[in-house]
């Protein structure tokens, strides 16, 4: 899919949105990107994966973060028979006291997957709590990165990103 007809797709779905918005990160925003009207979508979910899907290559598992990347990951997966994990932000305080939901980590090529990207804090996490558990992580891949150095982040931890879409070029069209 061309990136302006994904653009525009991501629109129609009703994924941006204009007002003020107090972000995770804590900053203010006049415009609001809101990937889980877009994950909520079946076509634009569908289409979402399968852009994704093109950046798999030497994966044998993915993960995201509690909750925005959940049904990404679970579209993904059902795209590529490759299977996922999910980060609890939290550690269990009860049950199994898992932090990773789904199967081990340890010794697998990870790609963690996010739906919208500002500072990188949760990505970063993710990514710490994966290498933590002995996972090889070196990509992450979002559906729209806010242009907020995310790339330069992630790069000083040794990990590639991939936005399919940069904010900027959202509100240019």
């Amino acid at each position: 899919m061309q990136k302006d007809d994904f653009i525009q797709l991501l629109k129609k779905c009703g994924a941006i949105k204009f007002g003020r918005f107090v972000l995770t990160s804590g900053a203010i925003s006049d415009y609001y990107i809101d990937i889980k009207n877009a994950s909520t979508d079946p076509k634009t979910l569908k289409i979402i994966a399968q852009e994704m899907s093109k950046y798999i290559q030497g994966y044998n598992l993915f993960a995201g973060m509690e909750l925005g990347a959940v049904p990404l990951v679970v579209a993904l997966s059902l795209e590529t028979g490759v299977p996922y994990v999910i980060i609890r932000k939290e550690k269990r305080e009860h049950g199994t006291g898992k932090q990773i939901e789904g199967g081990d980590v340890k010794d697998k090529n990870v790609l963690v997957i996010e739906d919208v990207t500002t500072s990188g804090g949760s990505v970063v996490k993710t990514i710490q709590i994966l290498r933590e558990n002995d996972a090889k992580v070196d990509k992450a891949l979002a559906v729209v990165d806010r242009g907020s150095n995310v790339k330069e982040k992630l790069q000083q931890i040794e990990v590639d990103f991939i936005p399919l879409v940069q904010a900027s070029e959202i509100l240019k069209k």
